[in-house]
């Protein structure tokens, strides 16, 4: 359950990402048991009806190794900008910002190969160091499957239970269903 990764968070941290603005903001983690379902498609089509209907949205690609977010919405090349108040995500629209590692790798062609600690790094650097401004919705685009990226971002964000939740996305097929079974929130 997400209260058992709650507890598990470091108190700094979790208070930090909640002073910096994140406490407030509706939370939907996208994710599935399975590469290639759609959820950078359903991620970035969620940020773009919410940001249409007024909303201030932040669109945060935490998928490390395999980042698309910047591809799909026409990004690649864009860089993120840092000041002292922290690192400033790129802007599609006034009111849709995105972050992804995609933006902070020298080329699109470069594999990251990342584990745990390192890749946990760089997410509550995303989750501390963003100046993502007022945000009503945070949509945290994940990597298939149940790892590290997904524990984290439980672990540091505080759940609210009648605000945050998960899109699970998946495809028709036998094997897809097997996978989406064995996720549990």
């Amino acid at each position: 359950s997400c209260d058992f990764f709650f507890f598990q968070a470091e108190d700094g941290i979790r208070d930090f990402c909640l002073s910096r603005g994140l406490g407030d903001v509706y939370k939907r983690q996208v994710l599935s048991g399975k590469g290639g379902v759609g959820k950078s498609t359903v991620s970035s089509q969620l940020a773009f009806t919410l940001a249409k209907k007024g909303f201030n949205v932040g669109l945060l690609d935490v998928d490390i190794c395999g980042p698309s977010i910047p591809k799909m919405l026409g990004l690649v090349g864009h860089e993120v900008h840092q000041s002292n108040e922290g690192w400033s995500p790129v802007y599609l629209e006034d009111n849709l910002a995105v972050m992804s590692i995609g933006f902070l790798l020298p080329s699109q062609d470069e594999a990251i190969v990342w584990r745990g600690p390192r890749k946990n790094g760089l997410i509550k650097q995303f989750l501390t160091d963003v100046t993502w401004g007022e945000l009503d919705y945070l949509i945290i685009d994940t990597p298939p499957g149940t790892s590290d990226e997904h524990i984290s971002i439980v672990s540091y964000l505080k759940p609210d239970q009648t605000k945050d939740g998960a899109i699970i996305v998946t495809t028709p097929q036998e094997v897809s269903l097997q996978d989406l079974s064995l996720i549990h929130i």
